[in-house]
C-alpha cells in the first residue's frame, strides 16, 4: 500500500517522527524556520525538509511531487492568526494565508487523509469559524472530517498538553480517535535517569540505567546525553526556587517574595508524581522537581517524548523553541497508528 506523506509547517519534526514510527514515509516537508529544518534533516536518513515559503510550492511543483500518485496523506499545523479576533472573520483574511495554502496543497494532491493540529482555542475563536470552515471546505472535497481535543498525557507523554486535531479521510475510510492509555508517566519517571545539573556543569553520561519502560523507550541504544546544558541562575533566584516545594509555586511563599519581585503565578516547580505543565518555548518559569533550576533542552524533549537520539541544533534559545513548538511524537504516533490501521483494513480501496 501507499505510505508516503507530506508534512507542512513541519518545525523540527515531532509530527513526522510519530508518523514514521507508525510506518509512514515522509516524502517532503517544509518550514520557513531554518534552525528547525536543520534539526529535522539531521534526524532523518533522507533530508526531505525544505526551508522555504510554502507559496513557492506552486501547482506545477505539486504535480511533479505527486507524479507517481504515491502520496497518501498530508499532515501539519498551519497558523491561523486571522481567526484570533472575536467576531466574524473572512476566511480569505491575509493573516490566514498559510492555512489557505495548506488547504490548497490538499486540494491539489487529494490524498486519502489529512491531519491538522492546533491550539484547542481555535474551536471557539471567531465564533467557531475555523472549525466550520475545515469541516465544510474539506467536506466539499470528499473528506469525512472529525475533530477532538486530545491531552498528550493520555497517550504516554509525561505532559498535560491539550491540542485539537482534525482528521479527514476520503474514499470510504473512517477514522476513530485513539483510546486513552491506562497509565500516565510522571515527570520523575521521565527524567530521573538524566545527570544532575545542580552544580551548573554540563554532563553527557546517564545518571543511572533505565529505571522504567519510558526511559528505556526514550534511550533506545543511545549511550550519551545530548542537549543537556545548564542555565546559570543567580544565587538569589536559586534560593527562592529552593523554597518552593515539589509541585508548588511561589504563591506558597510569603508575600515578600512574589509581591515585590512580581513573579508570574506560573513560576512553579514540577510535580514529581504527576505530569508536567505544557512545555512552552522557554519554560523559564517552570523548575525541575528537585533541583533549583529550569529544565534543560533534553529534559523538555523528554517531557515532549522525543527520543534521546533526536538531537536539536541551533542556539540554546532556538532549541527550547523548537521543542516547545513541536507535536509530541508519542501523541502523533497514536493518531498515525489509527490512520495506518484504517488504511490497511481498507487497503483494497487505495
Amino acid at each position: 500500500m501507499k505510505n508516503k506523506i507530506i508534512d507542512l509547517f513541519c518545525g523540527c519534526g515531532g509530527l513526522s517522527k510519530g508518523f514514521e514510527e507508525a510506518g509512514f514515509e515522509i516524502k517532503a516537508a517544509i518550514d520557513m524556520w531554518n534552525d528547525a529544518v536543520v534539526t529535522y534533516n539531521k534526524n532523518h536518513e533522507k533530508e526531505v525538509a525544505q526551508c522555504c515559503d510554502i507559496h513557492n510550492w506552486d501547482d506545477q511543483y505539486l504535480e511533479k511531487l505527486n507524479e507517481k500518485n504515491d502520496i497518501v496523506g498530508i499532515i501539519g499545523g498551519p497558523p491561523c492568526q486571522g481567526y484570533s479576533t472575536v467576531g466574524t472573520r473572512d476566511v480569505n483574511d491575509p493573516r490566514n494565508r498559510l492555512y489557505i495554502e495548506y488547504c490548497r496543497v490538499v486540494e491539489k494532491i487529494l490524498p486519502d487523509f489529512f491531519v491538522i493540529e492546533n491550539v484547542k482555542g481555535l474551536l471557539t475563536l471567531a465564533n467557531g469559524t475555523f472549525k466550520e470552515d475545515i469541516i465544510n471546505r474539506f467536506g466539499r472535497l470528499g473528506y469525512k472530517v472529525k475533530y477532538q481535543i486530545l491531552n498528550a498525557a493520555d497517550y504516554g507523554v509525561p505532559q498535560n498538553r491539550y491540542r485539537v486535531f482534525f482528521v479527514g479521510m476520503k474514499n470510504g475510510h473512517d477514522f476513530s480517535f485513539p483510546q486513552k492509555l491506562e497509565n500516565k508517566v510522571t515527570t520523575f519517571e521521565a527524567l530521573s535517569d538524566l545527570p544532575s545539573l545542580e552544580d551548573g556543569i554540563a554532563k553527557d553520561e546517564y545518571l543511572t540505567s533505565p529505571q522504567n519502560n519510558y526511559q528505556k523507550l526514550m534511550r533506545g541504544d543511545e549511550v550519551k546525553v545530548f542537549n543537556h546544558m545548564p542555565t546559570n541562575h543567580t544565587k538569589e533566584t536559586k534560593e527562592i526556587i529552593s523554597k518552593i516545594k515539589d509541585g508548588g509555586s511561589i504563591k506558597d511563599l510569603s508575600a515578600e517574595y512574589w509581591q515585590v519581585r512580581k513573579y508570574n503565578k506560573a513560576f512553579q516547580r514540577m510535580n514529581s508524581s504527576s505530569q508536567s505543565n505544557t512545555v512552552d518555548t522557554g519554560h523559564r518559569n517552570y523548575f525541575h522537581y528537585k533541583e533549583n533550576r529550569i529544565p534543560s533542552v533534553r529534559e523538555n524533549a523528554r517531557l515532549q517524548s522525543f527520543p534521546d537520539n533526536f538531537i536539536f541544533y541551533g542556539s540554546k534559545t532556538s532549541q527550547y523553541k523548537q521543542v516547545g513548538n513541536a507535536v509530541p511524537p508519542l501523541l502523533a504516533y497514536a493518531i498515525a497508528k489509527e490512520i495506518m490501521e484504517e488504511l490497511i483494513d481498507e487497503g483494497s480501496r487505495l
